[in-house]
């Protein structure tokens, strides 16, 4: 099946779970900034969890269907209509050939995430087809979607098709609009000055306009260290919170690099990423502080609640 791309939007990539195991190669992992809302809209159209899908950013695409087949859109409010008829957020619907899907500018959130029944068909790079922009790597051609790119999704049968039936999951429970990110103290947090130590966690921040997959800047109080340091180079993660020259921190993501020569003052809760991956230039955030007991125990509450709602959307009615 195709889909033909009748407006880009402002970034969007093909994108699925992520190229891991190259990391030491100096390889970016990649992969879909907002995990949950990804995975989400694969099991909504009867997906397994790690088929590539549209990741659309601030404001999403217009995409032409030619054949029947089933979509859902997670993630950001970005007014998603079918010929015109509205589809919320985290809800799926059949379309028929020459049907067209729209989707505007965000109204809340910032990452919406397009999954077509069979998955968006792409040559794996790496073992993924997820699209790292600055190697050209992955995705569709290794870049962002254009106007008249024409992708290919997985065949289906075509009974499944026919026989889809719209659906919706209430997400109410994954505490996606909380404004507050959890972080576990990493190696460096001693070194800020006491008065730092406490502005990390009462200060607002607002998300930086130069803020991409990479990493997400913020603007606030400036942080400082009780004395200038060098440290050597060491392994990053999605979440890694970095200290730079300026003292405001750094929130490293999805396109991170594989090493960081910056203080690194924690890491946010896993339960926390997809909290961060929705904000928009502007938000405000605070952080707080978390034992990482906490916040294992979190995460592993959240995979039991997605567990669920996967084995409920993927079990035949």
């Amino acid at each position: 099946m195709t889909i033909r791309v009748i407006r880009p939007g402002a970034l969007t990539t093909v994108q699925d779970r992520g190229r891991f195991g190259w990391q030491r190669d100096g390889v970016p992992v990649s992969g879909a900034m907002d995990d949950v809302a990804y995975r989400v809209a694969n099991w909504l159209v009867g997906n397994r969890s790690n088929e590539a899908a549209l990741e659309a950013t601030l404001t999403g695409p217009a995409l032409k269907f030619e054949e029947a087949t089933a979509v859902a859109v997670t993630g950001a409010d970005m007014d998603a209509r079918i010929n015109g008829d509205r589809l919320p957020p985290w809800h799926a619907r059949r379309v028929d050939p020459g049907d067209t899907l729209t989707l505007d500018g965000a109204r809340r959130g910032c990452r919406a995430y397009v999954a077509v029944a069979g998955g968006i068909v792409t040559d794996p790079v790496l073992g993924s087809r997820s699209t790292y922009v600055r190697a050209k790597l992955g995705g569709h051609q290794g870049r962002v979607l254009r106007r008249d790119d024409v992708l290919r999704t997985a065949p289906v049968p075509g009974d499944a098709a026919r026989a889809w039936r719209p659906r919706g999951v209430d997400v109410g429970w994954l505490h996606l609009r909380r404004q507050v990110a959890r972080i576990i103290a990493g190696p460096h947090l001693s070194m800020l000055s006491a008065a730092s130590r406490r502005e990390l966690y009462t200060c607002d921040y607002a998300l930086s306009p130069d803020s991409d997959r990479m990493g997400l800047r913020f603007q606030g109080e400036p942080l400082r260290l009780q004395a200038p340091v060098e440290i050597l180079s060491g392994g990053v993660a999605m979440g890694t919170v970095q200290l730079p020259p300026g003292g405001v921190p750094i929130v490293l993501m999805a396109d991170r690099q594989t090493t960081g020569g910056y203080p690194r003052l924690g890491e946010v809760a896993t339960v926390d990423l997809p909290v961060l991956a929705q904000l928009c230039p502007g938000d405000r955030l605070r952080f707080a502080e978390i034992p990482h007991a906490e916040a294992e125990a979190l995460h592993l509450e959240r995979e039991r609640e997605l567990a669920r709602l996967c084995t409920f959307l993927l079990t035949p009615s």
